[in-house]
């Protein structure tokens, strides 16, 4: 069994286990894995850190009183202030522009030829598809995706 991060396309975080990786390609290419919290079918992989078992290390000594009391850093300063950026980016994100979907790359297609309404979208595109965009030179930027909150 694999255990994977996933991201939905509003943010949020949450794990789920896979026999294989070719049983969560063939899940996500038929829309089976959804969001718990949202329920969008829209995930991506989070960015996870493999867990290796190495055997030429040896266990730690056994400490006979209790650990001594000090805080411990998970992240530092600079990655805590990127990933709080990368949050409210994606909060004005959410609340200052429209919400496409998969249909983005159409919907963009529409807005920059005249066909739809001037305004502001998000929502998901394939590589393939934000490529043609921009050669189309239609603008379009990425949303950077943070990792699990509770890694």
């Amino acid at each position: 069994m694999i255990r994977y991060n996933l991201v939905c396309e509003a943010a949020h975080s949450f794990e789920c286990w896979f026999p294989s990786s070719e049983s969560y390609d063939t899940q996500i290419a038929r829309g089976l894995v959804s969001c718990p919290t949202c329920g969008t079918t829209t995930v991506f992989k989070a960015m996870m850190a493999p867990r290796v078992a190495r055997k030429d290390r040896v266990p730690p000594p056994a400490t006979s009183g209790p650990l001594p009391e000090r805080p411990v850093t998970l992240i530092s300063e600079p990655e805590r202030t990127l990933r709080e950026a990368i949050k409210a980016l994606h909060a004005h994100v959410a609340a200052t522009s429209e919400h496409v979907g998969a249909r983005f790359a159409e919907e963009a297609r529409k807005i920059h030829y005249g066909e739809a309404e001037g305004r502001s979208i998000h929502g998901q595109a394939s590589l393939d598809e934000a490529r043609a965009l921009f050669d189309e030179g239609i603008e379009v930027a990425p949303l950077p995706f943070l990792p699990d909150d509770r890694n």
